[in-house]
């Protein structure tokens, strides 16, 4: 890999990381249609936690609320009166389906990576997830109106997301709107649920991060990456939750149907 190609994934990283197209899908099929090697373990990890970087810095406030509200519910052992401690609890809630799939399922997760097919067929999925969701949600309800049900709901489509082509903002958000929440509001607790999962991924890769003989050999092409998905993705986050307080998710679905279906015209055509 070299320097223009860690900068294209890394920008690509942060544009598809947080906008419903699936990142995965992309860091599967960018290097694969350009004939590029495909990104290492470092590396991958290395973009992730860019934006990681990304959500943390737009949040921050988000972030620390929650921190405050979980501590402050763990010393007086009561989620009332204040709704941060509630809202702590059920992003925790919220991430124990993916961590839980991640661990149970990684090497079954792994292999979906290893073939173009799988993030190209989900990528179909992911639009018609978002389609649906468009046409049927209510649209009513807040932040503060999220229950258990509604948090284990989200976990297991953030789960399920784990899979290339399944976007994990998209099948969080698509899923927040079938609970009735309203747009801004699922992509709201759809970013926070990003966190820790983020988190927790990058430090299941840290072993091999350490280990990697390689590592600092690739320092420059790290940085170029880290920072390019930590900059588009901040900018992503921000163009997304202005764009969902009017905007529809019809046009990302079409885009996935479009990158899903030229990807498989491509495979059948022996690319």
């Amino acid at each position: 890999m070299n320097s223009f190609q860690a900068l294209i994934l890394g920008i690509v990283q942060g544009l598809t990381e947080f906008i419903p197209i699936s990142s995965s899908a992309h860091l599967v099929l960018v290097p694969w249609v350009l004939g590029w090697p495909k990104p290492d373990l470092v590396f991958d990890t290395l973009v992730h936690w860019g934006t990681l970087v990304a959500v943390v810095a737009y949040f921050w406030r988000d972030l620390w609320d929650l921190a405050v509200g979980w501590v402050e519910s763990v010393r007086h052992r009561s989620l009332n009166p204040d709704p941060r401690r509630r809202l702590a609890w059920l992003v925790i809630v919220g991430t124990i389906p993916a961590a839980l799939a991640g661990a149970l399922l990684q090497k079954q997760f792994e292999a979906l990576f290893e073939e173009p097919v799988w993030p190209a067929t989900f990528l179909l999925i992911t639009g018609l997830l978002l389609t649906i969701s468009e046409l049927l949600s209510r649209r009513q309800r807040l932040l503060a109106d999220l229950r258990l049900l509604d948090a284990l709901a989200i976990g297991v489509a953030q789960a399920v997301a784990i899979a290339p082509g399944i976007s994990r903002s998209g099948a969080t958000i698509a899923t927040g709107l079938f609970m009735g929440l309203q747009r801004d509001v699922a992509a709201r607790y759809s970013f926070l649920l990003a966190t820790p999962i983020i988190f927790g991924a990058g430090l299941l890769k840290l072993k091999d991060l350490l280990v990697a003989g390689d590592a600092l050999t690739q320092a420059p092409l790290l940085v170029i990456g880290f920072t390019a998905a930590a900059v588009t993705g901040y900018g992503c986050i921000h163009f997304l939750m202005q764009f969902l307080r009017r905007g529809r998710l019809y046009v990302f679905a079409v885009y996935c149907w479009v990158i899903g279906l030229a990807s498989l015209v491509l495979l059948a055509l022996g690319r």
